[in-house]
């Protein structure tokens, strides 16, 4: 078995799809253009359970979106996880390209496994230009020193933190988490940070209720991504230290939403993020 990091890149090698149509995929027509339709498939996280990490879907679906697009690149993705993913069975990334335009473009695109809906996304993208700047963001701390490494499940590369979201104490609903990865090709930066964006934010909602932790899914309690957003605000190098900040302001009603920034060593906002959840404690 490949070790966690070389396995997720590559996950993120999309390929064009020569899989046979199933019944429910768009049906391509003589009159459409190439460019309106592509699909692409790659392999699944060889993991230790037998489900898709919603991870892996958000960074194969800004993967095609690149791919299908590669002259501009992706300012926002909003994703709607349909039902849960199989290991056992590749993904194909159905891309239809809504609107293509000199500096925008608007993107639909169907991850369907053993012809179902796994999930869906809405893409838009953005053709890079100049303009005045601001942001208003709390300051960031120094980057954390080495005694503060931590291990993250399904986060293959280098993270830092205070704090521990299984603790059983109970906490403020916030976690902050440095992050850096081995040197990795700039084109796959967004797609790593909209991975890793997907694993953390469950376990600040727990902060608050003691005695539960997020490696309670499954016994504790059962919990699963509904819907997940990204946004990217400017460029970014992955393999340098940044900034994770986590807050979930809201559980109830079986649901949980959070949302979080990620922001360079020197305080750059360079993404946002948001997500609502399933989650659901046994008796």
């Amino acid at each position: 078995m490949p070790d966690l990091w070389t396995d997720l890149l590559s996950c993120l090698e999309l390929h064009p799809s020569t899989a046979p149509t199933r019944d429910g995929d768009p049906k391509p027509r003589a009159a459409d253009r190439p460019s309106t339709l592509a699909t692409f498939e790659g392999p699944n996280q060889h993991l230790e359970y037998h489900r898709l990490f919603g991870g892996q879907l958000l960074g194969q679906f800004l993967r095609a979106a690149d791919l299908a697009c590669p002259d501009k690149a992706v300012k926002s993705a909003h994703v709607l996880f349909a039902r849960e993913g199989k290991s056992d069975a590749p993904v194909r990334y159905v891309v239809q390209i809504q609107h293509r335009g000199r500096s925008f473009a608007t993107l639909a695109i169907t991850a369907r496994q053993k012809g179902e809906v796994v999930a869906t996304a809405a893409v838009s993208m953005h053709a890079a230009e100049d303009g005045p700047e601001h942001q208003t963001v709390a300051q960031v701390p120094p980057v954390l020193a080495p005694e503060h490494r931590v291990r993250l499940d399904l986060i293959p590369w280098e993270t830092r933190a205070i704090g521990d979201l299984d603790a059983p104490a109970a906490h403020e609903p916030d976690y902050d988490l440095w992050m850096r990865t081995p040197e990795v090709g700039a084109e796959l930066g967004q797609a790593l940070i909209a991975y890793a964006t997907d694993l953390n934010l469950i376990g600040t909602a727990l902060r608050p209720m003691a005695g539960f932790g997020q490696r309670g899914n499954g016994t504790a309690f059962t919990s699963a991504t509904t819907s997940h957003t990204v946004w990217f605000h400017r460029p970014f190098r992955v393999d340098d230290w940044l900034l994770m900040r986590h807050h979930s302001p809201v559980l109830a009603h079986g649901r949980c939403f959070g949302r979080g920034e990620v922001l360079t060593a020197d305080g750059t906002l360079v993404a946002s993020f948001a997500q609502e959840a399933l989650l659901r404690f046994r008796p």
